[in-house]
């Protein structure tokens, strides 16, 4: 009878090792399991740039998956990519959770942040272990993001942003927006419709947060990373976006015959944008709540000409 079968623990390891690995040997096996990600990363980098579908079905799904870093974001996708958010194996311990049976032993490979201590000093690494979807766990589920409106997404949109955003009259002819970085401005088309106004802004807000403000911005550099993004904001708050089109990006990348650090940077660019713009709209959809409303639970006013006694006045 092969017990290990039987044995393996929750998170996917093996019980019952039969042999103890040296320091070097666990060392050296680390290692290769490192080497081993990192190529599974870089190859997910090249591929998602070889075509324009290949591209859009990588930026929905950074549209649909929980904040993540690029690697993992490449990791999972290049995995399942219906995943939504993942949690490890601790921390679905450490929040009363557990893995469903049918599960168990089945999460995805995941680079989970590790702090460790050098010469005294404290450092930010990672270590490589597995991690489970949400629908893999015992728990409530997310329920869909409620459907909003074209009113209340640009609402959303407009309210606190980190540029000042107003019309412009005189831009040039097929100039739908654009960001000016001396001025912290953007300046908008008037009379588009909703839906391509939404776009234009969300392109030109991704550029703003990519202005580093130290000289070096270029919108060259950064236009087909804010592109990108105002495609997965668009997708993520379920506006139609099927106007993206993504041939020209993917040829800028040589289609993927890039270094793979180069096309991971790209793709980081896309992601801090893109999660710039949705954790703000995020926080002005749920302002949306805290408006003055009226109700029943008035309290209605006291005879006229009573007043409360203060404490020194009932005392005496």
């Amino acid at each position: 009878m092969d017990l290990e079968k039987y044995l393996n623990s929750e998170d996917g390891s093996q019980g019952g090792e039969t042999h103890q690995l040296s320091k070097e040997e666990y060392a050296a096996l680390k290692k290769q399991e490192r080497e081993e990600v990192w190529a599974e990363i870089d190859a997910k980098a090249q591929d998602v740039f070889k075509d324009s579908d290949s591209l859009k079905g990588f930026l929905n799904f950074v549209a649909q998956c929980a904040p993540q870093r690029t690697p993992n974001l490449l990791l999972l996708y290049s995995q399942n990519p219906e995943i939504r958010q993942v949690k490890t194996y601790e921390k679905i311990r450490e929040e009363k959770h557990s893995i469903r049976p049918e599960a168990r032993g089945k999460g995805y490979l995941f680079m989970a942040g590790q702090e460790y201590e050098k010469d005294g000093v404290a450092m930010q690494g990672y270590s490589i272990c597995r991690a489970y979807d949400i629908s893999q766990i015992r728990m409530k589920q997310p329920e869909p993001r409620p459907q909003k409106s074209m009113e209340e997404l640009m609402g959303a949109l407009l309210k606190n942003a980190d540029v000042r955003i107003q019309i412009a009259e005189n831009l040039p002819e097929g100039v739908q927006a654009q960001y000016i970085p001396n001025q912290r401005s953007i300046y908008v088309r008037n009379g588009m419709s909703e839906v391509t106004t939404f776009h234009a802004i969300n392109r030109e807000l991704a550029c703003a947060s990519l202005d580093l403000h130290n000289g070096t911005y270029s919108r060259a550099k950064v236009s087909a990373q804010a592109f990108c993004a105002a495609y997965v904001v668009a997708q993520k708050y379920g506006v139609e976006n099927s106007g993206f089109r993504f041939d020209k990006v993917c040829e800028m990348q040589g289609k993927g015959n890039r270094d793979p650090k180069e096309l991971r940077d790209f793709i980081n660019d896309i992601k801090n944008a893109s999660y710039t713009i949705g954790t703000r709209m995020d926080r002005n959809l749920g302002e949306a709540e805290q408006a003055f409303t009226a109700d029943e639970f008035n309290v209605e006013e006291g005879k006229k000409g009573k007043t409360a006694k203060n404490k020194s006045q009932t005392e005496r």
